[in-house]
């Protein structure tokens, strides 16, 4: 192999309703990427236990609703692998191994466990504290190359992104006796002539990669927001929608016929991002059109475009949701390809390391 072959990677939590900020700073991004390389988009239901255990059936549903969001949003399950992580055991495998490459102090770096533990982070799980190294897991199991992420996950990229650095570098030599790594263009101190894993690359694109709530344009749109009037569901009906966005939190301010006059202005800044990535435009474009105008204009033709981009997406999932022997079969197809993909790269990492395999 003389280059890592192209392949992206990407994946949400099945926890409670999928929003318009998953729809548009993830899933939705997706979908042209299927057709530009190798594509695995995964259902990570293993992350959706950090924080405490759901209701059984509640992680079911949700696990085949997500599912059902990926195919309504336009990933075509005959284009891209589509499966649930928990069927697949070399992303368990290769975390436990990556949390023996991570450093305590990389981890104490990441900002979203400080949010999440917040004050009471002594009785935070360890799964929630070594979340990041899954993640990496999840990434390197398949040597992704490229990750759409939003803004809130750079830096468990990053860490990703370290991790395989200082595997590449630890196992260099290993890597090069055993004639399974790929030449490194740049060697450096850092990293040897040859890697096993790449050093993936974000892919942090659009006029709204972290959809803010419509409550306070301040804090990332949240599921577990109690006001649910601070999201759009992606099973709101249209009604639901146009009420929400009515309510929208806003200043009483016109709209800046330019985005520098967005600053100091989350909430404004928060819907014209909406609007552009809604419509697939810069949020420049949107100002041209809007500029000047107030909130009473601005928010009936959000309404509209938010109803009409999302009716048709709400209705699939609903008729994709009635049917689960047919989400789970494209599961169990998803995670059969996944492992195929996974456990080859599991191998060669139990050869790296030393451990012993007589089956």
């Amino acid at each position: 192999m003389t280059a890592f072959q192209p392949r992206v990677f990407s994946g949400v939590q099945p926890t409670g309703n999928l929003h318009l900020g998953n729809y548009l700073g993830a899933v939705s991004r997706w979908v042209p990427l299927q057709n530009q390389m190798p594509a695995i988009f995964c259902v990570v239901d293993s992350h959706a236990i950090t924080a405490g255990f759901p209701d059984p059936s509640e992680l079911t549903n949700a696990t085949r609703e997500v599912t059902a969001a990926y195919m309504a949003a336009g990933i075509d399950p005959k284009k891209s692998i589509i499966f649930n992580q928990s069927q697949v055991r070399e992303h368990m495998e290769l975390a436990w191994i990556f949390n023996c490459v991570a450093r305590m102090g990389w981890l104490n770096r990441m900002t979203q466990f400080k949010e999440k533990a917040g004050k009471n982070k002594e009785n935070a799980s360890v799964g929630l504290f070594a979340y990041p190294n899954l993640m990496a897991a999840d990434i390197l199991a398949y040597r992704a190359t490229h990750v759409p992420v939003g803004d809130d996950q750079k830096q468990h990229l990053e860490l990703t992104r370290d991790i395989a650095a200082k595997f590449n570098n630890d196992f260099g030599a290993r890597i090069k006796e055993l004639g399974i790594g790929v030449p490194n263009p740049t060697p450096s101190p850092e990293l040897p002539e040859e890697l096993y894993f790449p050093l993936t690359e974000p892919m942090i694109a659009g006029p709204a990669t972290r959809i803010m709530s419509l409550r306070d344009g301040t804090k990332k749109m949240s599921k577990s927001d109690p006001s649910d009037l601070s999201r759009i569901n992606l099973k709101d009906d249209a009604d639901a929608i146009a009420k929400k966005i009515k309510k929208a939190k806003t200043d009483p301010d016109a709209l800046p016929s330019e985005t520098d006059g967005l600053e100091g202005r989350p909430e404004a800044d928060n819907l014209v991002g909406i609007f552009a990535a809604l419509n697939g435009m810069s949020k420049d474009d949107v100002l041209k059109e809007y500029g000047g105008q107030q909130f009473s204009a601005f928010k009936p033709a959000l309404s509209d475009l938010a109803v009409a981009k999302l009716a048709p997406m709400t209705d699939e999932m609903r008729r994709l949701t009635g049917d689960p022997a047919q989400i789970d079969a494209i599961l169990k197809e998803g995670a059969e390809n996944a492992s195929a993909i996974a456990e080859p790269v599991l191998k060669d990492v139990r050869k790296i390391i030393g451990f012993l395999d007589v089956r």
